[in-house]
């Protein structure tokens, strides 16, 4: 048996142990580690895909543990966060408990995720992913920033619920989504990844000149990335 076959399996497998080690940190209310976790676990999801198809051993075993994995760092993890967020905020209403919402939606979306041929290239939908990002930078910005004026309405009772709301109802919407990654039938540099490219190169330097934490780069990042796919939605609606 190829030892070839099994790299991209290994490879996921490090998304699912990043997350699984991600929760036990958000847990314990170590947000500034449970974060980076979960940028280490995307980064493998990034290249799995990749190394499956450059060594031509893609298969459905493959489709299903990374969709398990994805789970785990991008659905259970950044609902925890949210929630360990308003915990350490000093908010105990059962509304902190609706931050699991995302975790519930983005299982839904894995699954559809799963059986549906349209998202060959691009998706429908955010990716769950993105959405975990999105949410999980901006509790890491609280959670190293305490000073931060924004930190007081962002760590509310109604905020963060409120975003694992939207963000949820987003995955499971039939927004079309551009992906940044190389694969047959992309236009990697049309308009929307320009104007995408140009705007995060534009926060990049905002965050430096400002001396600002770098998660907020991150977070303005992902923003960008849903604003601009939002706008041209909007405009396509219009058209027809």
């Amino acid at each position: 048996m190829s030892i070839k076959r099994h790299i991209p399996n290994t490879i996921t497998s490090l998304n699912l142990l990043s997350g699984a080690l991600g929760v036990i940190f958000a847990i314990e209310g170590r947000l500034d580690v449970a974060f980076p976790l979960m940028l280490a676990g995307a980064f493998f999801d990034f290249f799995d895909g990749m190394a499956a198809r450059l060594l031509d051993v893609k298969g459905e075993m493959g489709k299903e543990l990374d969709s398990l994995a994805d789970m785990v760092s991008f659905g259970l993890l950044p609902s925890v966060m949210m929630y360990e967020t308003m915990r350490l905020a000093g908010c105990t209403c059962v509304l902190a408990y609706f931050c699991l919402i995302l975790a519930v939606l983005s299982g839904i979306r894995l699954a559809k995720f799963n059986v549906d041929t349209r998202q060959e290239s691009d998706f429908i939908g955010v990716a769950t992913p993105t959405a975990a990002i999105l949410c999980a930078s901006l509790c890491y910005f609280i959670a190293v920033s305490p000073a931060s004026e924004i930190n007081g309405w962002i760590a509310s009772s109604w905020f963060l619920p409120a975003l694992a709301l939207v963000m949820g109802l987003l995955l499971l919407s039939e927004i079309p989504m551009f992906s940044m990654k190389v694969a047959k039938g992309h236009k990697l540099f049309d308009a929307k990844r320009i104007a995408f490219l140009s705007l995060s190169l534009v926060a990049g330097i905002i965050v430096i000149v400002f001396h600002l934490n770098w998660s907020l780069f991150v977070l303005l990042t992902f923003t960008i990335y849903l604003l601009v796919n939002l706008f041209v939605a909007f405009l396509n609606l219009f058209r027809k």
